[in-house]
């Protein structure tokens, strides 16, 4: 069965809009590890594996967008797995205007935008994720306190990611409009937006359903770490 591009995100984004940020082998492609925690193969392989292995460096695992389940490799143990769903937003979809107290984050904001990450953990924020795209976000004085931006870019698709809210923040609709304002921005450019979110996620699911994105499809988030080599045996000839 011929996979789509949005099947194999990451591997189509390495290849693609994102490739200055790629570490490659022939069958496997990861970000730089200071930008995203993310590997991709295009098909499972014992080379494609190989590959990984030799990207792997100093990272703990591999993690992957894989479109179904699929068994570890020989030599790796799954260390994480769950299903996520992808959902797309159709362009008949009606959104508010963005929020005028909405900015555009700048690299000077990165320190702050860290901080908020690691307050209210979104998902993986890498030191230079802020680098795969544009970021909004909302101040409460000098504080960061909401933000979202763009993480994987496909050709004619750019994902939705890293929305995140502090706490005594939460219910104010922040993450909807800057949500909303980043597909404002998606849309002008040409774009579809897309994202990704654990099913058990409720609150962000509703919350998207609600702005009118639909499920497109089930990834697996699957993370594989090598096994250790078999201990030596102690004595011998």
């Amino acid at each position: 069965m011929a996979r789509k591009p949005l099947d194999n995100p990451v591997w189509h984004a390495l290849g693609g809009p994102q490739a200055k940020h790629a570490i490659r082998r022939e069958f496997a492609r990861r970000f730089d590890p200071d930008v995203a925690p993310f590997f991709a193969i295009e098909e499972p392989s014992d080379r494609a594996y190989r590959d990984i292995g030799d990207l792997l460096g100093k990272s703990p695992e591999a993690r992957l967008f894989r479109p179904e389940k699929e068994p570890a490799p020989p030599g790796w143990s799954k260390t994480f797995e769950k299903p996520i769903d992808q959902m797309i937003l159709p362009p008949t979809a009606v959104l508010p205007a963005p929020l005028s107290s909405i900015i555009e984050l700048r690299e000077a904001d990165a320190p702050a935008m860290q901080e908020l990450a690691r307050r209210t953990d979104p998902g993986p924020f890498a030191p230079r994720t802020h680098e795969l795209g544009t970021f909004l976000g909302i101040h409460d004085g000098e504080r960061l306190v909401a933000m979202a931006g763009e993480r994987l870019r496909l050709p004619g698709w750019i994902e939705i990611s890293a929305v995140a809210v502090d706490k005594e923040y939460r219910g104010r609709g922040y993450g909807k409009a800057l949500s909303a304002a980043l597909v404002a921005r998606i849309r002008a450019a040409g774009q579809m937006p897309f994202l990704h979110v654990y099913p058990d996620n409720k609150a962000a699911f509703a919350l998207y359903k609600a702005m009118g994105f639909v499920q497109r499809t089930t990834l697996i988030v699957t993370w594989l770490a090598p096994k250790a080599p078999p201990a030596a045996a102690e004595g011998g000839p």
